[in-house]
Formats: C-alpha cells, sequence, structure tokens
C-alpha cells in the first residue's frame, strides 16, 4: 500500500485530498492500512464510502483499533476511483484510488496528479 497527501494549503478547500494505491480491492484488508497511514490531524475515521461495485466486502464493517468503521457502498456510476473517509465533526477526505494492478509509473503519475490539483471551492481543509 502506497498513500500519497496533498501538501497542507491552509484553509484552501480540495475536491481530491490525496490518492491511495492499494495492493487489491478486498476493503476489509487494505482498510487498516490505510487508516494507519493517515495524517493524525484526520482524526479517527468512523465511515468509509466506496463504489459497491468496485470492492469486495465482508459485513458493514472493520475492526481498527478496537473500534468499528462502518462501510457504505455508493452506486456503480458514483465515485468509481475514489474512497470517502469520514470524521464526525471534522470533516470529510477523497482520495483517488490507483488501481492495485497499476505498474509503477501509471501509480506515480496518478498519485501526483491528485495531489497536485488545484483547490476547489466548498470543501473542508
Amino acid at each position: 500500500m502506497r498513500l500519497g497527501a496533498q501538501p497542507g494549503r491552509g484553509d484552501a478547500a480540495r475536491r481530491i485530498d490525496g490518492a491511495w494505491w492499494p495492493r487489491s480491492y478486498d476493503l476489509t484488508t487494505e482498510l487498516p492500512g490505510l487508516l494507519a497511514a493517515l495524517p493524525l490531524r484526520w482524526g479517527h475515521i468512523t465511515s468509509v464510502l466506496v463504489n459497491g461495485a468496485m470492492w469486495s466486502l465482508s459485513g458493514d464493517g472493520v475492526p481498527v483499533e478496537d473500534q468499528q468503521v462502518h462501510l457504505r457502498r455508493t452506486g456503480p456510476s458514483r465515485a468509481e476511483d475514489t474512497v470517502c473517509l469520514l470524521t464526525p465533526g471534522q470533516g470529510r477526505w477523497d482520495l483517488l484510488v490507483v488501481p492495485p494492478s497499476a505498474t509503477v509509473e501509471e501509480a506515480e503519475r496518478l498519485m501526483e496528479t491528485a495531489t497536485a490539483q488545484t483547490p476547489a471551492a466548498g470543501r473542508p481543509a
């Protein structure tokens, strides 16, 4: 697993907050590693929203550090290549998902593009 995060931009809002390159589409297996790699300032992630057609899920939650992280699915046409991480009272963070089958060159290009995007209006930092 690799995680690329956008550098801090003060209070500017962003549409994509970083990029994630998991080893598989098994969210139950991949999620604990992702959450462990997140910046502490993102707080405790309690819910994750993913494309239901893309990810294999076993159950509606994953235990992470003795707490249950809720998993929610979207329809197949929405958020195909992103995961949305939610922290109550602190906000949401959207990560571009680099396909597990990507080559190193493809992954680096996608992660660089995702983390270099200009901020979008209306999103919490």
